[in-house]
C-alpha cells in the first residue's frame, strides 16, 4: 500500500475512533484486513456529514457548493482521475476491492443534500424515501465487507439494520436536530400525539420532556423495534468472521433504546448513551458467542397501546 493510500486510511480511521464510538468499538472485533475498509466508508459518510452539519457560519449555498465540489472529485475519481483529497483515496480504493455498487453512494450523497433544504417530514414514508440513501444505502455497502453466505437473503436485513440504527439515532438526538433546525419526527407523527415543534423546542430548553412527548417517542420507539425485529435474521447470514462485530453493534445500538426507556422516554432529561461497563461486556459477550448465535432483539417491554401501534417493516424497494 502506497503511502497517500495508507494515510488516507489512517485519516479514515481517525474520524471513526473520534465520532462513531459505538461502531468504532464493534469494528475492533473484525479481522484487522477488513476494519480499513469498513472505517474508509465511515469516514466517507461522516466527511460529508460534516461539511452539511460542522462548517458553523456558512451559508446554506456555501454549504450546498462545498458538498457540491467534495461529491464532484468523489465522482471524477470514480471515473479513474486522481483525486488531490485526504481520505477519498481511501474509499475509492475499497469501493475498487469490494467492487461496491455506485448507487448506494449517489443514494447517500442526495440524501446529505436534502439535510440542506429540507427540515421535516410529513409522515413517515417520506422519512424512509430519505433514509434510503442515509441508512439503508449504508447497509447495502457494508454487505461485501462484512461477508454472506447468502448476499441476496441478507440484503433486505442490512437495509433494515441501517435503519434501525438511524432512527435510534434520531430519537436520541430530538434535541441536537433541532438545534440545527431540523425534525426527524414526522409530523404526522406529532400531530397524533399532540405535540408541537414549539413544545419540543420548549422542552428542550427546559431539559424535561411533556407526557405527549414521551408518548410520542415511545410510539417511535417501537417503529425502531420493528427495524431491528427484520435485521435480526441477517446477523447470521453474515460471514462467521464478521458476526461479533455486527452483533456488538446491533446489542449497543439496540441499548441506547433501553437507555431511553430507563429514563421514561424523556429524550430532553440527558442524552441516552450506553454506559462504558456494558459495553465492553456487550463486546465480550458477542466475541465469545459461537457462529451463528441469534441476537437478542433490543428494547424493554413496551407500554401496550404503544406495543399496539407497532408498524410492518417496509418491504424492499430495490
Amino acid at each position: 500500500m502506497d503511502t497517500e493510500l495508507a494515510v488516507a486510511y489512517d485519516r479514515c480511521r481517525e474520524l471513526h475512533r473520534r465520532h462513531g464510538r459505538t461502531y468504532y468499538l464493534a469494528t475492533r472485533l473484525l479481522p484487522a484486513w477488513k476494519r480499513r475498509h469498513v472505517h474508509a466508508l465511515y469516514g466517507f459518510t461522516r466527511y460529508a456529514d460534516e461539511i452539511v452539519d460542522r462548517t458553523d457560519g456558512l451559508s446554506t449555498a456555501e454549504r450546498a457548493s462545498r458538498l457540491d465540489d467534495w461529491a464532484g472529485r468523489f465522482l471524477a475519481g470514480l471515473h479513474g482521475e486522481q483525486v488531490d483529497d485526504p481520505l477519498l483515496p481511501a474509499v475509492l480504493h475499497t469501493i475498487a476491492v469490494f467492487d461496491l455498487d455506485r448507487n448506494d453512494f449517489a443514494a447517500f450523497l442526495k440524501s446529505m443534500a436534502m439535510d440542506l433544504t429540507v427540515s421535516s417530514y410529513p409522515n413517515y414514508q417520506h422519512l424512509l424515501d430519505y433514509m434510503e440513501g442515509s441508512a439503508a444505502a449504508i447497509g447495502t455497502m457494508m454487505l461485501p465487507i462484512l461477508g454472506s453466505s447468502d448476499p441476496v437473503a441478507a440484503r433486505e436485513p442490512a437495509r433494515q439494520l441501517g435503519f434501525a440504527f438511524q432512527l435510534t439515532n434520531f430519537i436520541r438526538d430530538v434535541g441536537e436536530d433541532l438545534a440545527r433546525g431540523r425534525t426527524y419526527l414526522p409530523d404526522e407523527d406529532l400531530d397524533r400525539f399532540g405535540v408541537t415543534r414549539h413544545e419540543l423546542v420548549e422542552a428542550s430548553a427546559l431539559g424535561r420532556s411533556t407526557p405527549a412527548i414521551r408518548a410520542l417517542v415511545a410510539f417511535e420507539v417501537t417503529r425502531a423495534q420493528a427495524h431491528y425485529a427484520a435485521a435480526a435474521p441477517g446477523i447470521t447470514m453474515l460471514a462467521p468472521a464478521s458476526q461479533a462485530c455486527m452483533r456488538t453493534a446491533y446489542a449497543l445500538y439496540g441499548g441506547i433504546l433501553d437507555e431511553v426507556a430507563a429514563q421514561d422516554y424523556d429524550v430532553f432529561a440527558r442524552r441516552a448513551v450506553v454506559p462504558g461497563r456494558r459495553r465492553l461486556s456487550v463486546a465480550a459477550r458477542s466475541l465469545l458467542a459461537p457462529t451463528g448465535t441469534p441476537v437478542v432483539l433490543p428494547g424493554p417491554p413496551l407500554p401496550r397501546a404503544a406495543a399496539a401501534e407497532r408498524p410492518l417493516p417496509r418491504p424492499a424497494t430495490s
